[in-house]
């Protein structure tokens, strides 16, 4: 399943180009802070299968006011690495991955 390339952003891992992408508005779930924030990822040329990820922070969009997260690129690079650790084929179709990361951002330096 690839990824539209409409309000995705791009970040190259380990020299591979990779498309990813948070879901603009929340789902009822996660408004609600019942569910963590989450985004897909998938690579830019020839898709395959996509990665999902669950931050274990807040959606910025939540109804609650409560502090919202922001996805970095260096997150999603950790998170791809993650996924092919844990056995994801981005090259190959199949079934989306699922990834948790713990609800510690990433130091941006």
């Amino acid at each position: 399943m690839a990824l539209a390339r409409k309000k995705s952003r791009t970040v190259v891992v380990d020299g591979v180009t990779y498309r990813w992408r948070v879901r603009r508005r929340p789902t009822y779930s996660q408004g609600m802070g019942w569910s963590t924030l989450a985004y897909a990822v998938a690579r830019a040329e020839e898709p395959g299968s996509t990665l999902l990820v669950r931050t274990g922070r807040a959606h910025p969009g939540q109804w609650l006011g409560g502090p919202g997260a922001v996805v970095l690129p260096g997150e999603v690079a950790r998170a791809v690495r993650t996924g092919i650790a844990a056995g994801w084929r981005p090259e190959r179709a199949g079934v989306p991955v699922r990834v948790e990361l713990d609800s510690t951002p990433p130091d941006p330096g």
